[in-house]
């Protein structure tokens, strides 16, 4: 169902690494991204893809990691994703990319869940460096990094505490936080706090 896949899919920092993710399981989630809505049907989106460790060490050295988790610098050895989808923006077939690659992005992230991986969509990029990498013609826009792999750490939905301190000391926002387990705890407005009306 759905709901439950969508339950599912949190955001995922630590992996097995060694749990290898080949490029024909990126091929077929990528085509679901393919098959999503684009704006006007432009299709403007096109993906670099990698399960190749040595490229993957390269990847993962321009991209920052849980910018909330201020102690945290990122994923160690062991626990870094096994695989790595670019997602760039044609700007010969569009100027602008409006949600395409958001709803690219939830598509493929959805299809990892299915098939028992999970991932996190990543925007801050050195962009510049990961051009490099890997040559990108400067027609194409680099939007965002999706890195994939066999999630390694739990990951639970809170409800956003609305007083100034909630339980944990920690003030009324919707910043995620570890606890002492290594839980990732993910605070989520209610569905009331979201509707602002309904007729």
């Amino acid at each position: 169902m759905i709901a439950d896949l969508i339950k599912k899919n949190r955001t995922c920092r630590r992996f097995y690494q060694n749990h290898a993710v080949d490029n024909g399981t990126l091929k077929e989630i990528v085509d679901l991204a393919r098959l999503s809505a684009s704006a006007g049907n432009l299709q403007p989106l096109t993906y670099i893809i990698s399960s190749n460790p040595e490229l993957n060490a390269r990847i993962f050295s321009c991209l920052g990691w849980a910018g909330y988790l201020k102690d945290w610098p990122g994923p160690e050895e062991g626990e870094k994703p096994s695989a790595y989808i670019i997602i760039l923006g044609d700007t010969e077939r569009a100027k602008k990319f409006g949600c395409d690659h958001g709803i690219a992005s939830q598509s493929i992230l959805l299809g990892a869940r299915e098939k028992d991986l999970a991932g996190c969509i990543i925007g801050s990029v050195n962009r510049k460096k990961l051009r490099d990498i890997f040559n990108i013609d400067s027609r194409y826009k680099i939007l965002l990094v999706l890195a994939i792999g066999k999630p390694k750490e739990k990951v639970v939905i809170e409800k956003v505490i609305s007083d100034d301190k909630s339980s944990t000391g920690r003030a009324d926002n919707i910043k995620y936080w570890r606890d002492e387990n290594g839980v990732h705890h993910v605070p989520k407005r209610s569905l009331d706090d979201i509707i602002l009306s309904c007729y």
